[in-house]
């Protein structure tokens, strides 16, 4: 009875949290600010992630700007796909994604956009890799800087924050342009690799006409930090250990992504293939958030429904069932906020099919326990035996479930069809919560009541719905 009641707690209290997480309510700074885990420091999780045909924007298709007859390497395009991410994500907006479509193809979509203009341009434009003196001053990564080469970097910024085009930079020294002391056009060759110590780092080699100057400026400035400045913002403030003849290194603590990204950026300042845009679609907010009132309506009434039916048919079971679906709901909203899950239409019918399933399992599981019960077995015997005998139905089909879901996704998400993958996404969050509340949470209140009110739900068979 003790462990019984220890669970319950232990049940009663994750609801809370969940229930917390899930709501849309102020939070505590250190939950905002993305002190847990997989939170983005940059959203609001007092709101849904909403996808593209929710929030409204812009979806670009864009296509590799050449002939039919040329070779497109897939490195080529990959590299692409990583600064277009990069470029979009600059515009501040929510959750943009960027996905592969067949070898020649990429799908942009811009939830939110108020200016897609200025966002095809954005992504196309061509950018500039330059290594920049600071000059001894406070310039860090992500920092914004006027160079010599880029003098108007900052007030271009400023103007499309203004505008609502751009997210907020640091600008630590807005007035003060940075020397240029070369571009990216001296790089001949950037890769990550791994030192003796199996640290990331990245190493590069320079252009037999540049090497000489480069070498005198690192022989004259060993000490000093040479930034690394893309379009004006900082990408990388290594120090100078050495001079740097034909061949260098950037170290520092990278991760293994991290080093990859900084060299693409340094390899193709600029895209490596050119790009043309072959559709753009809008989307208005009003019709997003109309399919959201309507997804809701239908939530609300199909919720209504399955815990109505629940209740008429299996009675205190079905309570028990209804109580566990709830929490079963909150948790996906938390879930979905944590993670975070960008929620779109089939996301929201991924969600609801996971719900169906939730009821089948209570049901598979009751069904079972009926039986027991009229073959004259004891409550508390038939309660743990059809739970048991419901499992292996309810495993199977939940795991061949989540294979599909696993199929689903690797096609949306090597094919871009974002629909796809979000309703993959949707369904196996939900397929996993499920079990865990179907199965344990309803026993657990089964073993409460057993524990309590035994006796009395053994003469009561009408309270048991058999």
């Amino acid at each position: 009875m003790r462990n019984q009641v220890i669970v319950v707690v232990v049940i009663a209290c994750l609801f809370a949290a969940s229930l917390f997480v899930a709501l849309p309510i102020d939070h505590p700074a250190w939950l905002e600010e993305g002190l847990a885990p997989g939170i983005d420091t940059q959203r609001d999780i007092r709101e849904l992630t909403l996808g593209l045909d929710l929030k409204g924007g812009t979806q670009i298709l864009l296509e590799a700007d050449v002939s039919e007859d040329q070779a497109l390497a897939a490195e080529a395009l990959n590299s692409a796909k990583v600064i277009v991410e990069q470029r979009v994500n600059g515009l501040g907006l929510t959750e943009p994604t960027v996905q592969l479509q067949g070898e020649r193809r990429m799908i942009v979509e811009l939830p939110g956009v108020k200016n897609p203009d200025q966002a095809i341009e954005t992504i196309r434009s061509t950018g500039q890799l330059e290594f920049v003196d600071l000059g001894g001053m406070p310039v860090g990564p992500e920092d914004f800087i006027n160079t010599t080469n880029r003098p108007d970097a900052v007030a271009k910024l400023q103007e499309a924050v203004a505008a609502g085009e751009a997210a907020p930079q640091p600008v630590p020294f807005p007035d003060q342009v940075f020397e240029t002391i070369m571009t990216g056009d001296i790089l001949e060759a950037v890769v990550a690799t791994q030192d003796e110590f199996t640290q990331w780092q990245i190493q590069f080699d320079l252009t037999s006409d540049s090497s000489g100057q480069f070498f005198e400026y690192t022989r004259d400035n060993i000490g000093r930090v040479l930034a690394i400045v893309l379009d004006g913002r900082v990408l990388s403030t290594p120090v100078i250990n050495a001079a740097i003849n034909d061949q260098g290194v950037i170290s520092g603590n990278f991760t293994a992504d991290e080093a990859d990204s900084l060299a693409i950026q340094m390899r193709y300042g600029a895209l490596p293939v050119p790009l043309q845009v072959v559709d753009v679609r809008t989307i208005g907010a009003s019709l997003g958030q109309d399919s959201i009132d309507r997804s809701l309506q239908a939530g609300i009434v199909g919720g209504a429904l399955v815990l109505l039916f629940m209740l008429l048919l299996y009675r205190l079971p079905g309570v028990l069932a209804d109580v566990a679906l709830a929490i079963y709901v909150t948790l996906n909203l938390a879930m979905y906020k944590l993670l975070p899950v960008t929620l779109t239409l089939p996301g929201i019918a991924g969600f609801i099919l996971s719900i169906g399933m939730a009821v089948d399992a209570n049901i598979l599981i009751f069904e079972r326990m009926k039986e027991e019960l009229r073959s004259g077995r004891s409550l508390r015997l038939a309660v743990e035996t059809g739970f048991s005998r419901a499992w292996p139905a309810i495993r199977d089909g939940n795991l061949s479930t989540l294979i599909s879901c696993a199929v689903l996704y690797w096609f949306g998400n090597n094919f871009g069809a974002s629909i796809v993958k979000g309703f993959a996404i949707t369904l196996a969050v939900g397929v996993l919560l499920s079990m865990f509340t179907a199965v344990f949470v309803t026993r657990t209140f089964m073993r409460s009541f057993l524990a309590t009110q035994g006796q009395r739900l053994l003469g009561n068979r009408g309270l048991l719905g058999y």
